[in-house]
């Protein structure tokens, strides 16, 4: 996978790829990284990026055809990447989104400055995405958190790949089951004795009750959607009787004349 990222501040990045899963998988390959900064492609003397709002208003604001061509200088390599502006009116970034994303051959993660974006940049990416209903400065946090959650995704780059699957927001959509290791006690606080049986269907079941415990009383909306993703199964009929029913006596038959007691 390929991550081009447009950043006006690359050297923030500098450790991240170096570091833990996002370091190992650059390493390994899987995750290849290209940075391009709008400054090369800035107007005048200066190399300016931005410029005042039309109408008036504070701040600057990115400017369109210097954030384009910045854009267009990345399609020297193919596939074309697949362009995701960082914006706090974007679409909301989750597990889901990811894993779409991991799947792209290549993707463009466009960081914001100043003011914002001048509208017309929209026209020329193909979606936009925020981490959530808040404000930064820069889209550089959001970059970093979108290669994350995407680079572990990829084939080989975690150690155990059923850690991606029983995750929070795993396959099936639920928070993932509670973890303990030792001390099996600590300040009368146990490990569930569940754990520690040493049946593996046992403590699957166990761990699967607790992911739909937690994720009903913690985010019903994940519940919901995963129960109606995964209805229970209807209750089971009640057991037959393997008892004979019992069948009552047939009454006795009236006494023949002459028998009766003289």
């Amino acid at each position: 996978m390929r991550v081009d990222i447009v950043t006006l501040f690359p050297e923030l990045f500098e450790g991240f790829f170096r570091t833990s899963i996002v370091g190992r998988a650059h390493e390994g390959g899987q995750l290849q990284v290209r940075f391009r900064s709008p400054r090369d492609f800035g107007t005048g003397k200066h190399r300016s990026v931005d410029d005042t709002p039309c109408g008036g208003g504070s701040g600057m604001v990115l400017r369109v055809d210097v954030m384009v061509a910045c854009l267009e200088s990345l399609e020297d390599v193919q596939p074309r990447a697949h362009r995701v502006l960082l914006t706090p009116q974007g679409a909301r970034f989750d597990q889901k989104k990811a894993r779409e994303l991991a799947a792209r051959p290549a993707i463009a993660l466009i960081c914001g400055r100043y003011e914002g974006f001048d509208e017309r940049i929209r026209e020329f990416v193909d979606e936009e995405i925020s981490l959530g209903d808040f404000v930064m400065t820069g889209g550089e946090i959001a970059a970093m958190a979108i290669v994350e959650a995407t680079s572990r995704l990829l084939p080989g780059v975690l150690g155990n790949a059923e850690s991606a699957t029983e995750e929070s927001h795993g396959d099936e959509g639920l928070l993932e089951y509670p973890h303990y290791t030792r001390p099996i006690e600590f300040r009368g606080k146990t490990v569930p004795a569940e754990l520690l049986s040493g049946n593996h269907a046992a403590i699957a079941r166990y761990r699967h009750a607790q992911a739909e415990a937690r994720t009903e009383a913690r985010r019903p909306d994940l519940y919901a959607a995963y129960r109606e993703a995964h209805p229970p199964p209807p209750p089971k009929p009640p057991k037959r009787s393997k008892r004979r029913p019992t069948v009552d006596a047939a009454p006795a038959a009236p006494p023949k004349p002459g028998d009766e007691e003289s």
